[in-house]
């Protein structure tokens, strides 16, 4: 089995990542690629009694990072390109933003070994992007509305990709729409 090229885009809610992927993902499959989407898992998890966003805990972070494990290994046998919307330091962002606008703590050797894991299967992209929050654009109807949580998460984000995957790209707004030179890139396996 051939190495499959996997794309991950982190970042606060509302800020573009499924745009992007979207786009990304048209281009690919009309390029002719086997392309599997991967979105996390925060509504099951929610479903399940694990508190997420603000309330977010230890456990909760620690399923939903095993679960995009389980997600984007499992679309390693049917792809060869995985777009992966909210990968694993995604989650550890959310757990870091929670922290801090709750004025809770945990334990630093637990949150270590959770990072350690982040870090380690951060290693497994082949492209890491980072959206960009903008507050003028508005929250979709079907997203938390706590303004100040939306920006904690895209700063504690940001921090987590700074050390984990410190080569990751940007998108703003302006350049959400994925590009024709991306595309080819991907499609020659050039991210790696």
């Amino acid at each position: 089995m051939s190495r499959v090229t996997k794309i991950a885009v982190a970042g606060t809610h509302s800020t573009g990542k499924t745009t992007f992927l979207k786009g990304l993902e048209e281009r690919l499959i009309s390029a002719g690629h086997a392309v599997a989407y991967v979105h996390g898992s925060a509504a099951e998890a929610q479903g399940l009694g694990f508190p997420i966003l603000k309330n977010h805990t230890f456990e909760s972070t620690a399923w939903l990072v095993g679960q995009a494990i389980h997600r984007e290994t499992a679309a390693t046998l049917t792809a060869d390109v995985i777009l992966i919307d909210r990968p694993v330091p995604d989650a550890f962002g959310y757990l870091i933003a929670a922290l801090r606008m709750t004025n809770r703590s945990i334990d630093q050797a637990r949150l270590g070994r959770l990072e350690d894991i982040c870090r380690a299967w951060t290693q497994e992209y082949d492209l890491v992007f980072a959206t960009q929050l903008d507050e003028s654009i508005p929250i979709g109807a079907d997203r938390d509305h706590d303004a100040a949580f939306r920006a904690a998460a895209d700063e504690a984000i940001g921090e987590i990709l700074a050390r984990l995957a410190p080569d990751h790209h940007v998108l703003t707004p302006q350049n959400v729409r994925p590009s024709t030179e991306l595309s080819m890139r991907v499609a020659t396996g050039a991210g790696r």
